[in-house]
């Protein structure tokens, strides 16, 4: 009866939604803490965390009763009336992020959409006629016609281009293909701090410092990404305090709602004087009295948990344990990552074994490159460690 109520689900989403994504053959039903179990009551050890966005895991009782307690009172009332939690979550994630002003959009896509309005403008009103964009190669930044143009993996972009024009893309981690491209007309250079969907690549010490400098000296603005590596998965609240060198504009999402869709952009002191203004831009859903209390209250279990502290502790005993799998195992050919969002290049095909790995009761992703990307939730301990490389070692 259960596995028909199972294919039922399959059968209803793949009949009728638009065929945009190839879904691992799992219902899922309800989580708790870092597992996750479907219809049938089969239970997953979710090394995912629904892409790097459940940083508390499942069922959380304080975050269910906060959103409970919303959802009583107001869900929605548009930006053209005030209400009683934006500023609140705005308050906690300008604290976090170490920014002066923020604004909250629905997704990661559209904070990054927002991010490259917000440094266009700020070129106009300082009337320096800039408006190129310097990204790089292998970045993602999401799927809409502003995000796409500044993502610079070639089969991503292809079928929709034309593109916005004025984007050239650079090598990440070579200073030097920076500052080739670099010109009078340059007004920002966009780059994740890690680069998550290309490769879980971290960008080093010296290339961070590096575009500040270049940024600083040319008068460019600094756009990080955090969408992914941000909100404590690196072991820093945000990816670039991990390297000391603070964007002019950042962009968060995924994990800053713990599963409530909500982002944001972020922005000094500065740009937001000279950029967005009344008119320039807008969402009807943004801000929202009920992302906003999602974002408010993780926010504060990340603090009462101590998160930060808590990830470079376990992810630590993430690195090592990996670092030890890449000596003995000939099928895994390198480690990269910072915290809890690892990658592990493998010889068989990823796909091969997400699908093994589903089968033994683990969720994992992949990333470009024929890497496991692992992004648990961050509040897993180490047994949940041991417990994931035992399954993954069988499936190697």
């Amino acid at each position: 009866m259960e596995n028909n109520q199972t294919n039922t689900y399959m059968e209803e989403t793949n009949s009728e939604l638009v065929h945009t994504y190839n879904r691992f053959p799992v219902v899922l039903d309800h989580g708790e803490g870092v597992y996750l179990y479907d219809t049938e009551g089969k239970k997953y050890l979710d090394f995912a965390a629904g892409i790097a966005v459940c940083g508390l895991g499942y069922s959380n009782e304080e975050y269910k009763t906060a959103l409970k307690n919303q959802i009583d009172l107001l869900t929605h009332t548009s930006n053209l009336y005030y209400n009683t939690t934006c500023g609140k979550a705005a308050k906690a994630l300008l604290k976090a992020c170490e920014m002066d002003k923020v604004f909250f959009t629905n997704s990661g896509t559209e904070a990054i959409e927002g991010a490259l309005k917000a440094a266009r403008k700020y070129a106009y009103k300082k009337g320096t006629g800039r408006y190129e964009f310097i990204a790089m190669e292998d970045s993602f930044h999401g799927r809409s016609m502003g995000a796409l143009s500044v993502t610079g993996t070639e089969h991503y972009r292809t079928p929709f281009e034309p593109l916005i024009p004025g984007v050239k893309f650079a090598k990440y981690n070579d200073l030097d293909s920076v500052k080739a491209l670099v010109s009078d007309k340059t007004c920002a250079i966009i780059l994740e701090a890690l680069q998550g969907e290309g490769g879980i690549t971290p960008a080093t010490d010296e290339f961070m410092k590096g575009l500040r400098q270049i940024c600083d000296e040319e008068g460019i603005l600094l756009i990080c990404d955090e969408i992914q590596c941000g909100m404590g998965r690196t072991g820093s609240m945000f990816a670039w305090q991990g390297y000391g060198v603070k964007p002019d504009i950042m962009t968060m999402a995924k994990a800053i709602g713990n599963g409530v869709p909500v982002g944001a952009f972020a922005m000094t002191k500065e740009v937001a004087e000279y950029s967005l203004e009344p008119g320039d831009h807008g969402t009807t859903y943004g801000g929202n009295p009920l992302a906003c209390a999602a974002v408010a209250k993780t926010l504060e279990l990340f603090e009462k948990y101590d998160l930060t502290a808590h990830v470079r502790e376990i992810g630590a005993y993430l690195t090592e344990k990996l670092d030890e799998l890449v000596a003995a195992n000939d099928a895994v050919l390198e480690r990269r990552g910072i915290g809890l969002i690892q990658g592990i290049k493998v010889k068989k095909p990823v796909g091969e074994i997400s699908s093994e790995a589903l089968k033994e009761g683990l969720l994992i992703i992949s990333a470009k490159g024929n890497v496991l990307r692992l992004v648990p939730p961050l509040v897993i301990e180490k047994e949940h460690v041991d417990e994931m490389l035992e399954i993954l070692k069988k499936v190697l």
